[in-house]
């Protein structure tokens, strides 16, 4: 019998018959990419897409309802900076709620770490580099000894961290003493928040970190293609880059406006603080991308018991979370210690810590553990950032602004609640 249509077998050559997974081939169109970016969506993998509208919503809300103070370069650079502390300390949350756990103490930590920076500099002569490294260091003990409560004895994070809220605030009290306030006058320290890079300088990062993502990009689609991986069409790599380009020498072109109110002062160039939270988001984005670290995060956050059979220290990952997290607090703690030249006894406290869980939740991290990135720090944290720093050019009143956070966060905690729960049935 003749005909004019082939086996998968005899399609795939004489010397290669059909492994029965033909029909599990990625269509690697942009029709294809297309159809399963929605058929992701559908299955509940909302990834950073609400934070990205929330993004930009709220930018044409304020926008048209402030347009002359919103989107000046004055405004846009102060908003940066006052991102950046709930950035950094979000980016540690993110790792401890990877696992499904919750560190309530992230906040107050930050606030120990900068009363230690602030002590060292001002009652010893040791100079920034020492007080930077105390203070770092002081965050990884904390992490360590939090940790091993949580994963080598066993209490529940949220009862150890809990109780870490209230025990720091006294050891912040302690080193700073009641009602007082130590400045921090430090050059290098306060020029993170309140100087700015050469513009020269500043313009030659920005064209290397774009150039660089750039060639990452094409590296993987080419080497995904090479040896016949599932792989995006090279169309959206480049719609990717283009759009990321875009955005870096943007943010570049818009900080590199004289932005002073006073002609006699100069107020041009890049935040300090902007590259070292970008450097931070490349070092953790990787960190969990592209090491077995990373993989074992993701396999403990999804399903602990299953990684504990599979070989992987499940104790060792705890700890090891709750060390980033109480380490990148320190570095938010300092950070928050340059923008305000100063620490008081209730650094850290307050509302620190909500919003940097309101960040990396609306970011895209799941409070049930096994889906989140770095990158989930940094879209929440603008979002938290644009709310506060909108509603205040808008002179809304403060108990306003609590509410509609709140309200903001419960909304991200709700759609991630509704997207596991259409994963889990889509499954």
């Amino acid at each position: 019998m003749s005909s004019n249509t082939l086996t998968a077998a005899e399609a795939s050559g004489p010397h290669k018959p059909a492994a029965g997974f033909e029909g599990d081939r990625q269509d690697n169109t942009v029709g294809g990419a297309v159809r399963g970016y929605v058929d992701k969506l559908r299955g509940g993998d909302l990834g950073a897409l609400p934070a990205i509208l929330g993004i930009i919503t709220l930018g044409v809300l304020f926008t048209a309802l402030r347009p002359d103070t919103f989107l000046t370069p004055l405004n846009l650079a102060n908003l940066a900076v006052q991102a950046t502390p709930i950035i950094v300390l979000a980016m540690g949350l993110v790792f401890v709620l990877l696992l499904g756990e919750i560190d309530l103490s992230a906040g107050v930590v930050s606030g120990v770490c900068s009363a230690v920076l602030a002590q060292i500099l001002v009652q010893t002569g040791f100079g920034w580099p020492v007080a930077v490294l105390a203070a770092i260091v002081a965050g990884a003990v904390i992490g360590m000894f939090t940790g091993s409560l949580v994963g080598i004895i066993g209490i529940p994070s949220f009862v150890v961290t809990l109780a870490l809220f209230l025990g720091f605030q006294g050891v912040t009290l302690r080193l700073i003493g009641q009602g007082g306030t130590v400045p921090v006058r430090e050059p290098v320290i306060r020029a993170l928040a309140n100087e700015n890079v050469p513009v020269t300088i500043g313009w030659v990062l920005a064209v290397l970190v774009a150039l660089a993502y750039a060639g990452v990009e094409l590296y993987r689609w080419r080497a995904k293609r090479s040896r016949d991986l599932a792989h995006q069409p090279l169309a959206l790599v480049i719609a990717r880059i283009v759009i990321m380009a875009v955005v870096i020498l943007g943010a570049t072109a818009i900080l590199s406006v004289d932005r002073a109110l006073a002609a006699a002062v100069d107020l041009v160039g890049i935040p300090y603080a902007i590259p070292l939270v970008a450097v931070l988001l490349l070092v953790f984005t990787f960190v969990l991308s592209r090491t077995s670290f990373g993989r074992h995060m993701y396999a403990v956050g999804g399903n602990a018991e299953a990684a504990r059979r599979a070989g992987i220290n499940v104790t060792r990952i705890r700890v090891a979370a709750f060390v980033i997290s109480s380490s990148l607090a320190a570095i938010s703690g300092i950070l928050a210690t340059s923008r305000l030249s100063s620490v008081t006894p209730d650094a850290g406290a307050g509302n620190t810590l909500l919003y940097a869980v309101g960040a990396a939740v609306i970011g895209g991290t799941s409070l049930f553990g096994g889906r989140g990135r770095a990158r989930d720090a940094v879209l929440g944290g603008l979002v938290i950032a644009i709310i506060a720093n909108g509603l205040g050019l808008l002179g809304v009143a403060a108990y306003l602004n609590f509410v509609i956070t709140g309200g903001v966060l419960l909304l991200a905690a709700s759609v991630d609640a509704l997207a596991r729960r259409r994963a889990a049935t889509a499954r």
